[in-house]
């Protein structure tokens, strides 16, 4: 059984500078995201991981590659929440058209709900438990968010509660059998 999750938010992109929803669009790292990815790099040089998982998406897949894990896994579970129609458009934008609006709390017309978010991440859970070792994910700021969440056994929604900014890592794992928040947004 795994004993920890190592998280990675992908570093920084056109789009998630600017606050704009950003999940099928297929967007580069910024340079300044390909340095923040390199930094990730020196902070995980010293820990060894039994698998290495990564969102399809080229801005994940190109963090885990500069962080030093080329071969990570792709794994379709990790893309991000999908916007539907809200895609490209920041929270502000939205919330002109419909005030208060959340993706934790809010639908996204044409996109996921939070119970299909949490399916998925339902699966990377069970799937990281099951392994052998320490596993490494590299991901985006709201499906990881939903993952933390039901790795705690909270609802996907309450991803709410987790801030989480571009080239981060953060550490879910255990106290005795209990899951745990070990290390968040560093």
């Amino acid at each position: 059984m795994a004993d920890t999750v190592t998280l990675v938010r992908h570093g920084a992109t056109e789009w998630s500078v600017s606050g704009r929803h950003t999940s099928a669009t297929d967007l580069p790292l910024l340079p300044e995201g390909e340095r923040g990815a390199k930094e990730v790099a020196a902070r995980l040089a010293a820990s060894a991981f039994a698998e290495v998982l990564t969102s399809p998406r080229q801005r994940a897949r190109r963090t885990a590659e500069l962080a030093g894990f080329p071969d990570a896994e792709v794994v379709p579970d990790l893309v991000e929440w999908s916007y539907g129609d809200y895609e490209g458009r920041t929270t502000a934008e939205i919330r002109e058209d419909v005030p208060g609006w959340s993706i934790w709390t809010h639908p996204a017309p044409g996109g996921e709900t939070a119970n299909e978010v949490a399916a998925r991440c339902d699966r990377v859970v069970e799937r990281v438990r099951a392994a052998s070792g320490p596993v490494l994910v590299f991901a985006h700021g709201h499906v990881l968010r939903a993952l933390t969440a039901r790795w705690l056994g909270l609802p996907a929604s309450e991803g709410r509660l987790f801030r989480l900014d571009t080239s981060t890592v953060s550490v879910l794992g255990h106290e005795r059998e209990t899951p745990v928040l070990l290390r968040w947004n560093s």
